[in-house]
């Protein structure tokens, strides 16, 4: 398909940050000297594929809150240790983390890597009682392609997957400048390694699907992202919104689309501050 210049600037994230391989670098020393002070489970599987793995850390507090972040990378970059360092702050406030990893594409395809994802809140979901976290407060997070995976958890039917019928298993969702119409990213660069048609790339659009778990959900985009991320979570909100009782926009000031995520490591910022406040506050459903 014929790449349209204009979508192909608005996605274009590394082109919009000259210094993003300094960002990654510092994510890296941050990741590394989180790694050296914390302990963890790592590289527990949850799945067949080679990066089917998460990374579980846990506080001294039995049924403790379970925070759980899905990384970005387009679905073909990154890795989940690359994120480690968001942890802490929620280690301080006493709250369990997990760190996902899955299997990239085209190692995969899209709709196997969602079903990985799905693969995965599943394990954590069954594992509670064997790590001491509350499978009543699972709270779900992810940035870019992982805010697209959130919305995909979201619109799961977890009765198909052997979950209780009566139980909304996602206890509250964060979307950090999450990807909602797929279809924006057909005719741009990024879909030469996902290789999606547009009625595949509809399919797995939240935008497009109808939402099955009804959580106290954030849609946060960075101040300074380009329009096309705005308006992927103005869209959703408006096609989700009379679906939830509590579904927030947030624009993070004077961040761009990686220092947004940055804001989860920062006790102070309004992002983490909805996060551990959701998991203080909003009812437990049995």
């Amino acid at each position: 398909m014929t790449i349209d210049p204009e979508l192909d600037k608005l996605y274009n994230v590394r082109a919009a940050i000259p210094d993003h391989m300094d960002i990654f670098a510092d994510w890296e020393r941050r990741a590394a000297n989180f790694s050296k002070a914390v302990s963890g489970m790592l590289d527990l599987s949850y799945g067949a594929g080679e990066r089917a793995k998460l990374d579980l850390y846990l506080t001294e507090n039995r049924d403790a809150p379970l925070h759980v972040f899905i990384h970005g990378g387009y679905w073909q970059a990154m890795d989940k240790s690359q994120s480690s360092f968001l942890a802490k702050a929620f280690l301080d406030a006493g709250v369990n983390v997990t760190m996902l990893g899955y299997d990239l594409c085209p190692t995969v395809t899209l709709r196997e890597l969602t079903e990985e994802i799905r693969q995965a809140f599943v394990w954590l979901w069954q594992h509670a009682g064997k790590h001491g976290y509350d499978p009543r407060k699972i709270q779900i997070s992810g940035h870019s392609a992982g805010g697209h995976l959130v919305g995909m958890l979201l619109a799961t039917d977890w009765s198909s997957y052997g979950l209780p019928a009566d139980v909304n298993p996602i206890h509250s969702a964060i979307a950090i400048s999450g990807l909602f119409d797929l279809t924006q990213l057909v005719p741009t660069s990024i879909n030469n390694k996902l290789g999606l048609d547009m009625d595949e790339a509809k399919s797995l659009s939240p935008l497009f699907v109808e939402p099955q778990n009804i959580c106290p959900f954030l849609l946060v985009v960075g101040g300074d992202e380009s329009s096309g991320f705005h308006q992927q979570s103005d869209n959703l909100k408006k096609v989700w919104g009379n679906r939830f009782e509590q579904l927030d926009r947030m624009n993070a000031v004077n961040c761009h689309h990686l220092s947004v995520v940055a804001q989860l490591a920062q006790k102070e910022s309004a992002l983490f501050q909805w996060a551990t406040r959701q998991l203080e506050s909003w009812r437990i459903v049995l």
